[in-house]
């Protein structure tokens, strides 16, 4: 249950209860005075998060899966030939090798 911070209405002292959620503010009695009608004020509240689960946690797990991934692949060999360094030429088609001689291109 959580704890309230309320104000009487009637002394104005401050005090703090712990109630049931759908308790009535207007309900609770100051415990200096023993009068009905007190006025819960805005407080600062602390949550703890329980678990494995923390913000971020599922991302940050997903990039290191992506990088080791990558890492794996990059150490693999070629599927077919030699691997070439990819030059700025080749990527602007630059560099686009000629037909071989004796063929009808």
């Amino acid at each position: 249950m959580p704890v309230y911070e309320y104000r009487c209405e009637q002394c104005t002292h401050q005090f703090e209860a712990t109630q049931s959620v759908h308790a009535r503010p207007e309900d609770t009695v100051c415990p200096q005075c023993n009068k009905v009608g007190a006025t819960r004020m805005l407080s600062a509240f602390a949550s703890k998060v329980k678990g494995s689960h923390k913000p971020g946690f599922e991302e940050i797990r997903a990039y290191d899966m992506l990088n080791e991934r990558m890492d794996r692949f990059s150490k693999l060999p070629p599927a077919m030939g030699k691997r070439v360094d990819v030059t700025p030429d080749m990527m602007s088609g630059a560099g686009a090798a000629a037909p071989p001689e004796g063929t009808d291109a």
